[in-house]
């Protein structure tokens, strides 16, 4: 049994949404977010006085964790950490009740943390219009549509979307990462107007920076169906491409109408964590279009 605390503490003051309601939509929304995050270590941030108070990432389990809840320690350059696996609806509202508002992931799992399940675009507006990223987004679907490569969009929660690819952990890191760059290098050059690969934020000014450094071993995406820390609680929420155009707006995507979303459309996104594509096969098909 699960111990919540301080239900009804005010974490959105102005959306007057509560601890409690956040915990209670990760309940809700539990069977459809599970998937993604079983086996994959994660990452917690934390906001214990709401989204305007501190807040701070947690990498660690923790010392005292209860004994339903997996942990996997993993040794980086530096040190060893133990992280929290989320396998169950217990652990996801240990979790939460952590006042861990937000769920960061890695790509790969605890089985084969050398090969990521999927390669990421991940769409980063710098002082640019939402619908630049939506034309950026529209420009990476014609293409794989074209090369018949399967791919998943989601709002970020933020300003931004993200594409995934899904690679059913095949291949190492290295190789998602530099397919990612391949594609990134196409959508640069057919919107260069738009679209920018330079990392430093004043270099890419008024453009859409697709990052592909998601794609290295360690780099953490926000979960499918995490609530964000900002102002209307948002929801990282996967999208069908017809919703892809513009005038589409993130926040309409909140902790109060998701539930209701994947109640009429289920999860939009499942097939990324599904068959992979053959990596080889793709490159070939993207060679003879571009």
């Amino acid at each position: 049994m699960i111990k919540l605390s301080n239900l009804d503490k005010v974490f959105w003051k102005k959306d007057k949404i509560t601890k409690g309601d956040f915990i209670e939509y990760y309940a809700a929304v539990s069977p459809y977010i599970l998937p993604y995050l079983k086996d994959r270590p994660l990452v917690m941030h934390r906001f214990p006085d709401g989204i305007d108070g501190k807040h701070f990432y947690q990498k660690e389990a923790g010392e005292k964790v209860p004994r339903f809840v997996k942990t996997a320690s993993i040794q980086h350059e530096a040190k060893r950490i133990s992280y929290i696996v989320a396998q169950n609806a217990d652990t996801l509202l240990y979790v939460a009740n952590l006042a861990s508002i937000e769920l960061h992931l890695f790509n790969s799992t605890i089985k084969h943390l050398e090969k990521p399940d999927y390669m990421v675009l991940d769409l980063d507006p710098e002082a640019i219009a939402f619908d630049a990223v939506v034309e950026t987004a529209n420009a990476v679907h014609e293409l794989f549509e074209e090369a018949k490569i399967p791919h998943f969009c989601k709002t970020s929660g933020g300003d931004g979307l993200h594409i995934y690819i899904p690679l059913q952990g095949k291949y190492p890191y290295d190789q998602s990462r530099q397919f990612a760059e391949i594609v990134a290098h196409i959508i640069r050059d057919r919107l260069p107007h738009i679209v920018s690969l330079e990392r430093l934020p004043k270099k890419r000014q008024k453009k859409v920076y697709i990052d592909c450094l998601q794609n290295i071993k360690g780099q953490l995406m926000v979960c499918p169906y995490s609530v964000r820390g900002r102002p209307h609680a948002p929801i990282s929420t996967p999208l069908l491409w017809k919703e892809v155009k513009r005038g589409l707006d993130p926040l309409d995507f909140n902790l109060k109408t998701v539930p209701k979303r994947l109640s009429q459309k289920g999860d939009l996104f499942k097939a990324v964590l599904g068959k992979g594509i053959n990596l080889q096969a793709c490159l070939k098909r993207l060679e003879k279009i571009t």
